[in-house]
């Protein structure tokens, strides 16, 4: 994996958006794939079942026990982790080709797997994802209708844990209204692109020229 200093600035940047389930986080990131045709977000490998309108290799690619182990096992993942009793991987070359391509990604991983990415890849930038309270939490939850109370109760024990990992990262967001959450999503993109060493190293030439 190459983090040669000198290179960063040409490359795009890698992102990982943390929330607890429930915060609307695939909403979000949804929405900012369709407005910015800059980033596109890693699809994870699970060995989750699918759920009903899923597809493989959109919203994850779906593999046996096994074959996830296989490739935990040849270094396949950048990073990994067990949520619920499934396992969940992000697929490392696909990411590193991306980024070099000059395209931004987004990983949508919970806290553990964004600790284990900076770790390896220091120049990500972090987002977390609050709702704006704990019983609009559990209200979108339950009007998702895929869990029973058992599972909802369980996810929201998770949730408070998950979101005191809030302050490990650069930028937070609260997901009340849709539309104010995905203009403060967007422009954490946009502020970062803007930052001296990306936009001399895009405008190499125009800058010079202006120097000359």
């Amino acid at each position: 994996m190459n983090h040669n200093p000198a290179t960063s600035a040409s490359r795009a940047t890698l992102y990982t958006i943390s929330a607890p389930s429930g915060a609307g986080k695939t909403s979000l990131v949804a929405a900012l794939l369709q407005r910015d045709p800059r980033v596109k977000v890693s699809v994870s490998h699970t060995t989750r079942p699918r759920r009903s309108g899923e597809q493989c290799g959109i919203n994850y690619h779906f593999v046996s026990e096994q074959q996830f182990q296989d490739l935990m096992a040849t270094g396949g993942f950048l990073e990994h982790a067990r949520v619920f009793g499934n396992w969940y991987g992000t697929a490392q070359e696909w990411v590193e080709r991306t980024l070099q391509s000059g395209t931004d990604v987004i990983l949508e991983i919970d806290w553990q797997g964004a600790q284990q990415v900076r770790k390896l890849m220091p120049g990500t930038i972090a987002i977390f994802i609050l709702p704006p309270s704990r019983q609009t939490l559990a209200t979108r939850l339950r009007g998702r209708g895929q869990d029973d109370e058992t599972i909802i109760a369980a996810r929201m024990a998770q949730a408070q844990s998950e979101m005191s990992h809030y302050a490990e990262a650069d930028y937070l967001v609260i997901n009340d209204e849709f539309d104010t959450a995905l203009d403060e999503l967007a422009s954490i993109f946009s502020a970062h692109r803007l930052k001296l060493a990306r936009q001399s190293q895009r405008f190499r030439q125009l800058i010079s020229e202006l120097l000359a």
